[in-house]
């Protein structure tokens, strides 16, 4: 696996002499970039259009109320306002205590408002017409439901963001802004979730540290794995994703900031259905991906299948000028690294369901993938010189990385329902392994000034297998008490990790450097305990309570070097959710918990990956976990703007990709550190604007404060910094199956440790059109119409003083088909948790 330092985070741009980085370094780089002007007078001419349409539609009111059987005031009713032409939901709110509800400030045209409650057969107004006026609607009486109301066409569909007491749902089912996408482009549009597609990482309020699940399963990938599967998961196989970002104690306490669960949708009849995806890409190289999803229901037994498969060839440059202060003087490094690399990607993944009884169902799911990578082409051009900019010499690094993993995975699922009541009892058995290793082979050579060879070549190897295994244990239990929901559970899980480096030197033939050579065992055993309630004080006020226990038990083992690092703690992790139902359009939830991130597995074996001889990343066996206490305070407006407040203080905070120096062999090198602590303060306001039926905008706005505190030689570590993202994506529905999207996204200057990264930006275009009578959809899309998202950042801390460039192929020419046959209602299989939380991600290293 890759180092994400040298090949991930920084990417580059070409050669630039000295005298040039040093005065660019002090420039704000998009506002030199003719692209980045663009976007900005792009991003100003779309806000002003915005402007403009709400400023020239007149706006309308709609109010009206509810009665029961009784003729008397029906409170806290749902009351939908949908557009007649295709049901769409354009706005929904509760009626009041008095059964009253008002939609204010409505744009001009047609709807039709919609009153349900569980139980009752729901009502519908006559079609009426918002002009500038105000509509006061007859009386809405809602009856017992004594039989399905077939007769009714018009759907009410869920409101796209929907907040509850302790997570946010996206509601991507049936929403026409997600039709036709995938699970990825459907997180772009979530609130305070960042995709970085080309890093291949999500964050979550600027936080990285996200647990992915699946139906309730941790899906046991790397974010490099996870990213290409949810780029092949196309949004019309979803339900839901739920944004839990202070999860209660039910979860794992693992995950710094939260977990995102992607809820596949249920299916209803008997018989076959599945989908078929491909697509192409273009930057550069080409890139190729395809995926195929096969459901099957008969009898008492539902099974599915899906395959997919990702060949990519990309490339990577990165430029790094470092000034190195030793015994009075300095020492100036100028390198520029160019940098081919491909892979292929195969993942498999099937389950069968039996339902043995109405109320007991036992389920299998078997998944695996192999991942092959190499770097080809790889060179390293470096300067020397002095301090007054003198040439001392020059080095050429031929690099080649390469690596393999494989990975199967193996759960056992019962669920037993004791009643309707929701009493039920569920099982999981998981079994996980990873296999593979990483190779690495430098060639450098030395030249004098003149261009002349100086000294010997140094040719070095590195080869690292590894070895994986994960085992878990889960049990939950749930029943109604009281006037609530009490939850109890228990895990056991246990892993086992084995990597070997061996290091070595060619001379006449190669020979084991012990020096450099290191085998490094680690295990781990974790056991935890829940319990979990969640009532109402009132009708406006819900309530959750639980503590989460876990015991912790690791030893790492480097024996090579004869350390072993034992760890055995006890930590409890409570967690408290208020949520209050203001008004009709106000709800605020309160929310606490305490969560734990342990360091992966790579991260704690002292390996040495090498870009040149002067430059490596660096493996630390004494990481500590990290410990985070986090508040958040979410307000909903109408079911429309959502506004979360949130604040966490993380203690022995894992800062990854933390450079240092060996100042005395001119050696730069990056490893993972324990800081003091940091404090995160973020704001995070998202709304979807309905400006015509054909336009719809979703707009997310996340601003972060970070204070980061702690030692680096001996003296105080102080950090602080805000930053601020924000996304705005805009669909456009156009006649005859065709569709649109035009979205950009801009993260302003942020730090990251002790490197503060500049501004970076994209904007995005495509096209859709449904063809083979809505079975089929076709989009072509540029991802990064500009190239403006490109890395610059620097570090001047002490003696750490040096500059990054970065390129990438990220602007991208994609062509993708979808196609879905069979009986698209067929029931596939169920959804169902597992036992296997967050031990995936640490085991990716990432």
């Amino acid at each position: 696996m890759q180092s994400t330092y040298f090949c991930n985070v920084p990417r580059s741009w070409s050669v630039i002499k000295a005298e040039r980085y040093r005065s660019d370094f002090h420039t704000e780089p998009l506002t030199k970039s003719i692209a980045m002007k663009y976007l900005l007078s792009l991003t100003a001419a779309f806000l002003l259009s915005v402007n403009l349409v709400f400023a020239q539609t007149q706006k309308g009111k709609i109010m009206g109320s509810v009665l029961d059987e009784k003729n008397q005031a029906f409170p806290f009713v749902n009351v939908l306002l949908l557009a007649p032409r295709d049901s769409s939901l354009i706005q929904g709110l509760a009626a009041d205590e008095n059964g009253k509800f008002v939609f204010d400030q409505i744009t001009e045209g047609n709807y039709i408002i919609n009153v349900s409650m569980v139980g009752y057969a729901k009502a519908f107004s006559e079609t009426v017409k918002v002009n500038g006026n105000t509509i006061d609607l007859p009386a809405f009486v809602l009856k017992p439901d004594v039989q399905a109301l077939n007769e009714v066409t018009v759907v009410a569909k869920k409101p796209f963001i929907e907040q509850q007491i302790d997570r946010t749902v996206i509601n991507v089912e049936n929403s026409i802004v997600s039709a036709g996408a995938t699970a990825l482009e459907v997180l772009e549009r979530a609130p305070g979730v960042t995709v970085d597609q080309q890093n291949e990482q999500l964050k979550l309020r600027g936080k990285e540290g996200v647990i992915v699940q699946i139906d309730g399963k941790q899906t046991f990938l790397s974010q490099q794995e996870l990213i290409n599967l949810l780029r092949n998961t196309p949004s019309d196989n979803i339900e839901k994703i739920e944004l839990i970002t202070n999860p209660s104690a039910k979860y794992d306490a693992a995950g710094n900031s939260g977990i995102i669960n992607i809820k596949m949708k249920r299916n209803k009849n008997y018989g076959t259905n599945g989908n078929v995806n491909l697509g192409f890409a273009h930057s550069r190289y080409a890139r190729e991906n395809a995926s195929a999803t096969i459901n099957h229901r008969e009898g008492k037994i539902s099974t599915f299948a899906t395959v997919s498969t990702y060949l990519w060839k990309g490339f990577n440059n990165n430029d790094i000028y470092r000034r190195i202060p030793y015994d009075g003087k300095v020492t100036i490094f100028d390198q520029h690294t160019e940098r081919t690399n491909k892979g292929q990607y195969h993942n498999l993944r099937a389950g069968l369901d039996f339902f043995a009884t109405e109320k007991t169902t036992i389920g299998v799911l078997v998944s695996g993938f192999v991942n092959d990578w190499d770097n080809p082409f790889g060179q390293t051009n470096t300067r020397i010189l002095n301090e007054d900019l003198t040439l001392q010499r020059t080095f050429r690094t031929n690099v080649y990385n390469g690596g393999k993993m494989n990975n199967y995975n193996a759960n056992f699922n019962l669920k037993h329902q004791f009643d309707k009541q929701g009493k039920e009892l569920t099982f999981d058995a998981d079994y996980v392994s990873y296999s593979g290793k990483n190779n690495s082979t430098l060639d450098t050579r030395y030249f004098l000034p003149s261009g002349e060879s100086s000294g010997n070549p140094e040719i070095v190897r590195n080869n690292m297998p590894f070895n994986i295994r994960i085992g878990v244990a889960k049990i939950d239990y749930t029943q109604p008490l009281w006037k609530g929901k009490f939850e109890t559970g228990a895990k056991s899980s246990y892993v086992s990790s084995d990597n070997n480096m061996v290091f070595e030197t060619k001379a006449d033939d190669w020979q084991l450097d012990p020096t450099r050579s290191n085998r490094f065992k680690y295990t781990e055993n974790v056991n935890a305990a829940y319990l979990n309630y969640s009532g109402a004080i009132s009708k406006k006020i819900k309530y959750q309570l639980g503590v989460r226990g876990e015991h912790t038990h690791s030893v790492g083992n480097s024996v090579t070097l004869n350390q072993i690092r034992d760890r055995n703690y006890i930590n409890f992790f409570p967690s408290v959710f208020l949520s209050n139902q203001l008004d009709t359009n106000n709800v605020i939830n309160l929310s606490y918990s305490r969560r734990i991130d342990r360091p992966n597995y790579q991260s704690l074996n002292p390996f040495e990956f090498y870009l040149d001889p002067y430059t490596f990343q660096r493996g630390n066996p004494n990481l500590k976990p990290q410990y985070t206490h986090a508040f958040q305070l979410v307000h909903v407006y109408k079911s429309f703007l959502n506004t979360t407040l949130a604040y966490s203080r993380i203690k022995d905070m894992i800062a990854n990709e933390l450079p240092q120096q060996i100042a005395s062999e001119n050696k730069t090198f990056v490893t993972s550190e324990n800081l003091e602590n940091q404090d995160n303060i973020s704001l995070t306001v998202s709304a979807p604007i309905p400006i015509r039926k054909w336009w719809s905008v979703q707009t997310n706005f996340s601003g972060v404060y970070n204070h980061y505190k702690s030692f680096y030689l001996d003296e105080q570590l102080d950090i602080s910094q805000f930053s601020w993202n924000m996304y705005a994506n805009s669909q456009f529905t156009l006649p005859k199956g065709w569709s649109a999207e035009l979205s950009g996204w801009y993260n302003s200057r942020a730090f990251y440790g002790l490197y503060a990264a500049k501004p970076m930006g994209m904007v995005n275009a495509g096209i859709q059109k449904n063809i083979l009578q809505k079975k089929g959809t076709i989009r072509l899309n540029v991802n990064d119409i500009f190239w403006t998202n490109k890395f610059r950042g620097s570090a001047n801390y002490k003696d750490i003083d040096f500059q990054v460039r970065s390129q990438w192929p990220s602007r991208q020419f994609r062509i993708t088909f979808t196609y879905h046959f069979g009986n698209q209602n067929v029931k596939g299989a169920r959804q169902r948790n597992t036992g296997s939380d967050d031990l995936q991600k640490r085991a990716g290293g990432n």
